[in-house]
């Protein structure tokens, strides 16, 4: 395993979470297997870690807690502690979204703030789903949009997968993609269909498929399948370590931010309904 001999040990590793996770993604293809599965959570789950124990994380990670001390020091910290101490700020407002929605609601009462009118949890909202198109604007990478339009302009047909809470994403390409003559196939699992439907589909076809962390299982399999069939997959997510990312031939990242625990779908449906009207335009232009 590579040390991190550029970085040595100090009281400040990295100036910030956001330098931390630049390296950690230039890093992670030289990673052990077992320090990218930390890896991947640590990227995808920062604010939560700031919350968690060393046990906690090495049983969400399926490793020993060695393993996860093992990682903090590749990357210069003294251990686990102080890793944490760079996703500690801004925690207390991202109320650990990966509870169930009644643990995040019993959280915000639990926490003292008093009675809040519905108005101002709307701001609230809003304040987070703006938060989310800020991001998006300023990571918005031009290169894999048009490589996505292109994939999409040449592909025979257009499938769609996205499950749990990407679901909404899917619905809307399923309606807007119509509207472009492709013929396209939303796998949406009724009847837990989606497998036998894709016998339909040829080499050369294109699939969406959009799912952020944890990442739905169903998702993964049918990204998978698809792969082995000869389609090419665009990835619809939320890093470039998640594992859609790691099977994609181009990959779109939307990383929507929490308010009260709950995640946005702002930025991620700002993203699929580009995508579409850019495709529409290219369709148009050469028509």
């Amino acid at each position: 395993m590579e040390n991190r001999k550029n970085h040595p040990t100090t009281d400040a590793a990295y100036a910030s979470a956001d330098a931390f996770l630049a390296d950690l993604r230039a890093q992670y293809p030289r990673l052990s297997r077992q320090l990218q599965a930390i890896a991947r959570h640590v990227e995808h789950s920062g604010a939560h870690i700031a919350l968690q124990g060393i046990q906690e994380v090495a049983q969400d990670c399926g490793v020993q807690p060695s393993a996860v001390v093992r990682f903090a020091k590749h990357f210069g910290f003294h251990g686990y502690t102080q890793l944490q101490t760079l996703f500690r700020a801004g925690a207390a407002r991202q109320l650990a979204p990966q509870r169930d929605y009644q643990d995040r609601i019993r959280s915000l009462i639990d926490a003292g703030v008093g009675p809040l009118p519905g108005a101002q949890i709307a701001h609230e909202v809003v304040e987070g789903s703006l938060a989310s198109l800020q991001a998006l604007q300023a990571g918005l990478a031009d290169a894999p949009i048009d490589a996505a339009v292109d994939l999409l302009a040449a592909a025979p047909a257009l499938w769609l997968a996205a499950a749990r809470r990407a679901f909404p994403v899917g619905a809307y390409l399923a309606y807007a993609l119509q509207h472009t003559a492709k013929p396209v196939h939303w796998l949406h699992g009724l009847g837990a269909m989606q497998m036998g439907e894709l016998r339909a589909m040829a080499p050369g076809d294109v699939i969406v498929a959009v799912s952020f962390d944890p990442y739905a299982r169903e998702t993964l399999e049918l990204a998978d399948a698809a792969i082995a069939r000869g389609a090419r997959l665009i990835a619809l997510t939320d890093s470039p370590l998640s594992p859609l990312a790691t099977r994609a031939s181009v990959t779109l990242i939307a990383q929507d931010s929490a308010t009260f625990g709950f995640r946005s779908l702002t930025g991620t449906l700002c993203l699929a309904q580009s995508l579409f009207i850019a495709l529409a335009y290219r369709m148009e232009l050469v028509s």
